[in-house]
């Protein structure tokens, strides 16, 4: 089993940018594919980001691209969400979470963390 923890979430002006991590504990790390996604208020649960195991394979989801960054460390069991040139609609609480298998569909994920709330203003 895989704990999460995230972290690095809060209030940011639009324009802004903040750093989120993901915190892992109990079995390997670097065993699972990590996602990110979010949820709006209001809205379904959205995929952000995802990267391989090893951390050489990354997809987005189309409202993040090239504002976005996911990244990992695995010798610190820490994934990473950068995100910049924040707009309000990047609002939501953030989730990072763990797969067995490489995906973009949150149902394939076995273990979540709490979530991150992160807000930005115009």
């Amino acid at each position: 089993q895989v704990q999460l923890v995230e972290s690095g979430g809060g209030l940011v002006q639009a324009g802004g940018s903040l750093r989120l991590s993901c915190a892992a504990s109990g079995r390997t790390f670097s065993s699972y594919h990590i996602g990110w996604f979010r949820q709006g208020p209001g809205t379904e649960r959205e995929f952000v980001a995802r990267i391989y195991r090893s951390g050489g394979l990354i997809y987005y989801g189309d409202s993040v691209k090239g504002r976005f960054t996911i990244s990992r460390d695995n010798a610190k069991n820490t994934g990473y969400l950068q995100m910049n040139s924040l707009k309000p609609d990047d609002t939501a609480v953030y989730y990072c979470a763990a797969a067995e298998r490489f995906t973009s569909a949150e149902s394939f994920y076995d273990y979540w963390g709490q979530g991150t709330q992160v807000t930005v203003v115009s």
